[in-house]
């Protein structure tokens, strides 16, 4: 079983090469959502892209939908919803959905966004930040009870409410790369969802920006620290390097592709040889042993406590990944908990 003190999650792929049949696409991410209630996971949680080429990609809330269907008594969170780019109306009655499909147990990721072609077709240009806020503003109103009159591009609002209302507003983790997005996520969010792209070091610097910037604007210390990473454990770490190699290599070209390292803190990118690629702890990579010492570093340097793993990248075998979550849970977190400050 999973660890009680560090939590942790599984963060579903839902990305596949072009032309997997998908019914079997979507039964293997059902089968991994299933083992993880079995060892013990928190939570499962789902990313969203549009026009995803190279890859296929189920949609965000009908496939968290779908999921919690099997998740029973784990959260659901969406990991993270392109809120720059959606009505916030429409996010909002979503986000309640999932909240009473979940019974409560849901948190409301949302980010920013980077991505030109997405940006282009939802007629999104500049002031995207700005548009951005607005729309989380509207959401967290929204979500809260509250009757909201408000306007941005693409939506009006005069005394509108949900008529669907959660219990309690679910908590809103808000990803950020850059340092600016790390201090808006510091003042907007219950949460920073640190990214899986970027180097320890820069985490670390960025995490004590983080604080300082919500201890500066008069807010508490963050009830939660999540991180994201990238995670392949094998019986060695010659092993998990070779099985984890094809397919994380092509998930990074894509991303450098898709413009994710232009939004990188300025010290890192991603256009690097792959070896190279995996150094620093940008990805957790090896033997439990050394997969525990990589995590204990993101424990006791970040103070993180919610450990949110993708353990799958497009074309990567379901064997390979359901061997790879038992080990997580089992051998990596016990030895993790171990080797933890406290």
């Amino acid at each position: 079983m999973a660890g009680d003190q560090i939590r942790l999650g599984l963060y579903i792929s839902a990305q596949h090469p072009l032309g997997a049949p998908t019914a079997d696409a979507l039964r293997e991410h059902l089968e991994q959502v299933e083992l993880a209630r079995e060892l013990g996971f928190a939570s499962v949680w789902a990313p969203q892209h549009f026009l995803s080429h190279p890859f296929q990609m189920f949609q965000t809330v009908p496939l968290l939908a779908r999921v919690a269907a099997v998740a029973e008594g784990m959260t659901i969170g969406t990991g993270v919803l392109l809120l720059t780019l959606l009505n916030p109306v429409e996010c909002a009655e979503n986000a309640a959905t999932l909240d009473a499909i979940a019974d409560g147990r849901f948190v409301l990721g949302v980010g920013l966004g980077y991505r030109a072609a997405e940006n282009a077709a939802f007629g999104v240009g500049r002031g995207r930040a700005q548009l951005f806020e607005r729309k989380l503003e509207v959401v967290r109103r929204l979500l809260a009870g509250e009757t909201v009159t408000a306007g941005g591009d693409g939506f009006e609002l005069t005394d509108v409410r949900l008529a669907l209302v959660p219990g309690r507003p679910p908590p809103i983790w808000i990803a950020a790369h850059s340092d600016r997005a790390v201090q808006r996520a510091a003042r907007l969010g219950d949460a920073w969802f640190a990214s899986p792209h970027t180097r320890l070091d820069e985490l670390e610097r960025q995490m004590r920006l983080y604080r300082g910037e919500r201890a500066g604007a008069g807010l508490p210390p963050a009830t939660v620290t999540p991180i994201l990473k990238d995670v392949c454990v094998a019986p060695s770490d010659e092993e998990a390097l070779r099985l984890a190699r094809p397919y994380l290599k092509a998930k990074y070209e894509a991303y450098v592709d898709w413009g994710q390292s232009d939004v990188l803190p300025g010290t890192d990118t991603l256009r690097r040889e792959f070896t190279e690629l995996t150094e620093g702890g940008r990805f957790v990579l090896g033997s439990p042993s050394t997969c525990a010492t990589l995590l204990a570093d993101h424990v006791n340097r970040l103070g993180a406590d919610y450990l949110v793993c993708r353990l799958q990248w497009p074309g990567m075998p379901q064997a390979q990944v359901l061997h790879s979550m038992r080990l997580l849970a089992t051998e990596v977190v016990p030895a993790l908990m171990t080797r933890a400050d406290g």
